[in-house]
């Protein structure tokens, strides 16, 4: 996976497993790799529930480095949401945890080059089909 986040070319790579297998391993060593090489990173979640175990689990790991970390869910009041879009939008957040309602038009950000979304569905694949605005995107799937 690191060759191909080195690529040129960009990636749309599925991670798959059981409950404890690594997947969220695989994506936090990904995500570093890309905020080291400057990079913005999206990390959607299927259920907000799921988004705030992402959350805390991101800022466990990354408390020792200069990261920030950022969740969007319903947990967040609406003038939690539109301070945390405005950081988004300036370049401020280095890694964004929540739903698929992040990929929405008023979550611009200066470009994502990593997602990683937490479950495939049918709506999921098809918000990450029309979310493709970067062309040395990197995507996973877990």
């Amino acid at each position: 996976m690191k060759s191909d986040m080195e690529s040129p070319r960009p990636m749309e790579r599925l991670v798959c497993g059981d409950v404890g297998f690594g997947k969220t391993e695989v994506a936090m060593r990904a995500a570093f790799k890309a905020l080291q090489d400057g990079l913005q990173v999206a990390v959607l979640a299927p259920t907000t529930v799921l988004a705030f175990q992402h959350w805390n689990t991101f800022r466990a790991r990354f408390a020792a480095f200069p990261v920030t970390i950022e969740m969007i869910s319903r947990f967040r009041t609406p003038a939690e949401q539109r301070a945390v879009a405005a950081r988004v939008k300036s370049g401020a957040v280095d890694i964004l945890i929540g739903t698929t309602g992040c990929c929405r038009r008023t979550w611009s950000s200066t470009g994502w080059a990593c997602s990683w979304w937490t479950r495939s569905s049918a709506s999921a694949w098809r918000t990450r089909r029309s979310s493709r605005s970067s062309p040395t995107a990197w995507t996973c799937w877990c």
